[in-house]
């Protein structure tokens, strides 16, 4: 956008208002809208709950493989090709889906549709970071995230306004709509970001790619596989949870999710600027003790006062986590960025999986869902466990 390595107000503007709208497209009318859409879905006879927790298995998956090429296509060319493509791929999968109650095509297109998320999770964050470091202005990266959480109540709108209009395929179309002209906007913002090519280091030499795994990294891919674990367990449960736990006509019965996506929407610029103020990873070690006493609180109390606090409490800190994580690889790791980014994203999206299977073998062997979240308080505290072995930035690379 410039041929300087500078940015004014309007810029940075313009860059982050494009990252989050197309997070918010991809994740939001991608792969958030089809929890309120599941309920809806079922009682039209379009296929049942089992089918249906299938289809969210295959876009699960799908994630997980676009994370993965994420991390084969992560030189800022191919970003610059992949985004818009990918940016399309769930714009033309979310309309196919709007045609057609086959459950195969619908598997297939909701599998599509989670590798674009993938992709463009990874890519679009990763090359807004890449941008904004040139700048000087890292620390505004996780803003880009706060589309994540805004998706969340608009898919929720989307579907709630149309309810009583729209029958099976057709419940998917006004995220087809909406996700056209916001992705070729964002798209177009985004393919013109001046990035070099090829990095170089201070003494204006290429840098290539070192092994992606040292004493630095692992611990943080640890810390960050155990955050993964630690939070899909409330994300996927929890409203059901409030089901299992609350009397009929509770009020929150309906409401744990809307706590979650209103604590979700200002989370990123706050853990944006609990980072810049005392460190991101201080703020990362913050971040894994109030997620982790927010799982814990619906396990001690599996009652109102419990899913209340951990709506609000995983909710406000979960994507913080992400951006922090995120920050934390790019600063140990300069020249690894995109790449790194996508292999945690991979990684993240691998135990994401792991979570429900989890949980599913514990109420198998006749647990409750309500002491599966357990599983999420283990998991949080080995994330905040190795997030005290991730060394400081400045410390590590004076080392190297």
């Amino acid at each position: 956008m410039t041929n300087s390595h500078s940015a004014d107000p309007r810029q940075l503007f313009t860059v982050l208002t494009a990252g989050a709208l197309v997070l918010l497209v991809v994740h939001g009318l991608g792969r958030f809208i089809y929890t309120p859409l599941l309920p809806y879905l079922v009682a039209d006879g379009q296929f049942s709950a089992a089918d249906g927790a299938a289809v969210a298995t295959w876009n699960y998956l799908g994630y997980l493989m676009g994370a993965m090429l994420a991390i084969r296509w992560h030189r800022i060319d191919q970003i610059r090709v992949m985004l818009p493509l990918f940016l399309a791929i769930h714009v033309v999968t979310t309309l196919v889906i709007t045609q057609t109650d086959n459950l195969t095509v619908i598997s297939a297109s909701r599998w599509l549709n989670g590798v674009a998320n993938g992709v463009v999770f990874v890519q679009a964050p990763a090359l807004i970071l890449e941008w904004l470091v040139l700048r000087n202005r890292a620390s505004l990266s996780g803003l880009v995230y706060i589309g994540v959480g805004i998706g969340l109540l608009v898919s929720s709108g989307l579907v709630t306004g149309s309810a009583t209009l729209l029958e099976g395929a057709e419940r998917w179309w006004p995220a087809a709509v909406l996700s056209i002209p916001i992705a070729w906007w964002g798209a177009m913002q985004l393919r013109r970001l001046e990035v070099p090519v090829r990095q170089h280091d201070d003494s204006g030499q290429v840098v290539s790619n070192t092994p992606l795994l040292d004493r630095a990294s692992i611990p943080l891919f640890l810390s960050y596989a155990g955050a993964g674990l630690g939070y899909i367990l409330p994300m996927t449960f929890l409203p059901l949870l409030a089901k299992m736990t609350l009397p009929q006509g509770h009020g929150l019965l309906n409401g744990t999710w809307v706590i979650v996506a209103l604590f979700t929407i200002p989370a990123p610029w706050l853990w944006n600027k609990l980072g810049a103020l005392m460190g991101d990873l201080p703020a990362l070690r913050l971040n894994f003790l109030i997620q982790l006493a927010g799982v814990l609180a619906a396990v001690v109390w599996p009652g109102a006062v419990g899913l209340v606090l951990c709506a609000a409490l995983v909710g406000s800190t979960f994507l913080g986590t992400v951006l922090l994580t995120q920050r934390i690889g790019r600063a140990l790791h300069p020249h690894q960025g995109p790449r790194l980014s996508a292999a945690m994203v991979a990684l993240y999206g691998f135990t994401q999986m792991v979570g429900p299977w989890l949980t599913k073998q514990w109420l198998d062997g006749g647990g409750t869902l309500g002491s599966a979240f357990g599983i999420g308080v283990a998991a949080l505290a080995f994330g905040l466990l190795f997030a005290f072995f991730v060394p400081r930035a400045d410390l590590w690379r004076s080392r190297s």
